[in-house]
C-alpha cells in the first residue's frame, strides 16, 4: 500500500528558500511519477510541478517554472520541492501525490495523497 508523507513546511519570510519534501512508502519509488500542488482556502487545488519515471520533470507556472525545482531519490524514497524567492502567493498547503506509471507525470492521474505541508510566507 503507497503511503505518502509532506514535511518541510512553514512560516517563511518573502525571498527566503525552502525545501520540502515527499516520502513514499511502500512500494519502488522507481516505478512511480510524482506530482506536487497546491491549495489555498476557496480555490481548487493547482498543479506545481510534477516528476517522471524518467527523472525528467514539468512546472506548470510560469511564476514557478524560474524559482521551483523538483528531483527524486529513489534509493531513500524522497521526493523534493525546492522553492526560491519565496512570495506571499506561494503560501499554501503542499501536497505531495503518488502513481505507478510510465507515462508522462504531466499526463498522469495520481491516487495516492499525502495529507499536505502548509508553507506561509510572510515578513
Amino acid at each position: 500500500q503507497v503511503q505518502v508523507v509532506e514535511f518541510g513546511g512553514g512560516l517563511v519570510q518573502p525571498g527566503s528558500s525552502l525545501r520540502l519534501s515527499c516520502k513514499v512508502s511502500g512500494v519502488t519509488l522507481a516505478d512511480y511519477a510524482v506530482g506536487w500542488f497546491r491549495q489555498t482556502p476557496g480555490k481548487e487545488r493547482e498543479r506545481v510541478s510534477c516528476i517522471s519515471v524518467s527523472g525528467g520533470s514539468i512546472h506548470f507556472e510560469d511564476s514557478v517554472q524560474r524559482r521551483f525545482s523538483i528531483s527524486r531519490d529513489n534509493s531513500k524514497n524522497m521526493v523534493y520541492l525546492e522553492i526560491n524567492s519565496l512570495k506571499p502567493e506561494d503560501t499554501a498547503v503542499y501536497y505531495c501525490a503518488a502513481e505507478r506509471t510510465d507515462l508522462s507525470c504531466g499526463l498522469t492521474e495520481y491516487r495516492s495523497w499525502g495529507q499536505g505541508t502548509q508553507v506561509t510566507v510572510s515578513s
